[in-house]
């Protein structure tokens, strides 16, 4: 496939009617739970907006730019996704869920298999409990492009949990509860991801930085994409799809060079549970999935209540992909160039 430079999608779209709601954040303290509690702030009059979190100086240290005092609908409720008697707690009146609670690092979760289990397995089914049992409206699960395909325990643990919520609307009963999953692709800027960590080693002024695999390739989307595709996609759920955004490609090599021009590198091989391209519709999944302008949506095909459905986006409606399509971010046809990268970053190139 001939590789073309393209912009990345804003993802402009109408917001969502959100006034008088009640929206509960699991994992709320984090980088997305961060960027999308304050484009609810910016954008929406709700009635309680509740950062549901396990880390009490993380809500301190949030509590001190989202101020209550300032903010009347915040509300900073400490409790683990694990626990569900806390999260029954929780989501008493609640609208929507968004949950985004994980353990997302793959060598922690490759050295702790049984606490990336507990927390992305049973914590997913902990908040599908709880949805239920309240009446939430509706849940939208943050998912990974390592969830397709997976062959490291993070992702295989986001497989199961995407499973769960397409799986919870069969759960339901006549109840007005619907359940869907947004996946995508790395979160350039967010905590833990390698452009704050090469910067910040070409601060410390180290000899060279270290890449996996020249030919290695990633999809690459920002914190601001990332929260409005959820808000589109929360305005869109029917139950049970897995929505997929449109977002660029780039190589690993290109993107070390757009950060650092001219830094020294070092070939380092592929760390354990890495792929050299992500993927994130495989070709099994192609026969269930509809393409529209700006995503991808694979179709849940398990759920009765939902056979006869037509999912559409924004209005829009969707058109089959080939049956030997696969959306993988070194067969895209959008590629991220360094200066949308730093403008995606908001910032300019480390020299």
């Amino acid at each position: 496939m001939v590789k073309q430079t393209a912009k990345s999608p804003e993802f402009d779209f109408p917001f969502p009617d959100l006034d008088g709601k009640n929206i509960l954040v699991t994992g709320g303290t984090g980088s997305f739970g961060r960027a999308l509690v304050e484009k609810l702030l910016q954008c929406a009059n709700l009635e309680r907006l509740i950062i549901y979190s396990r880390d009490e100086q993380k809500q301190f240290d949030m509590a001190q730019k989202f101020n209550p005092d300032d903010h009347r609908c915040l509300r900073y409720f400490i409790g683990d996704v694990r626990d569900f008697n806390r999260l029954k707690r929780a989501t008493v009146g609640v609208d929507y869920v968004v949950h985004a609670a994980a353990l997302k690092h793959v060598p922690v979760a490759e050295y702790n298999p049984i606490e990336a289990i507990n927390t992305n397995i049973i914590g997913a089914e902990n908040v599908i409990n709880a949805a239920i049992d309240n009446g939430v409206t509706r849940a939208i699960a943050l998912s990974t492009d390592k969830a397709a395909n997976p062959i490291n325990l993070y992702g295989a643990t986001k497989l199961c949990s995407d499973k769960l919520f397409v799986a919870a609307n069969n759960l339901t009963g006549r109840q007005d509860t619907a359940f869907a999953v947004v996946r995508y692709g790395n979160v350039l800027g967010s905590r833990g991801s390698v452009v704050p960590l090469f910067r910040k080693m070409v601060a410390e002024g180290v000899d060279c930085l270290p890449i996996t695999d020249p030919r290695m390739t990633r999809f690459w989307i920002s914190l601001r994409q990332g929260v409005q595709f959820v808000l589109q996609c929360l305005n869109n759920v029917k139950g049970g799809e897995i929505f997929i955004p449109k977002i660029p490609s780039m190589k690993v090599v290109d993107m070390v060079e757009a950060i650092a021009p001219g830094y020294p590198t070092r070939i380092v091989g592929i760390r354990p549970g890495e792929k050299l391209h992500e993927i994130m519709v495989t070709v099994d999944d192609a026969l269930n999935t509809l393409e529209f302008e700006s995503c991808y949506m694979i179709c849940p095909t398990s759920i009765l209540k939902l056979k006869s459905a037509e999912f559409t986006f924004n209005g829009e409606g969707g058109r089959k992909v080939p049956e030997d399509f696969q959306y993988r971010s070194d067969l895209n046809s959008n590629w991220l160039s360094a200066e949308e990268l730093t403008t995606l970053i908001g910032g300019a190139a480390v020299s």
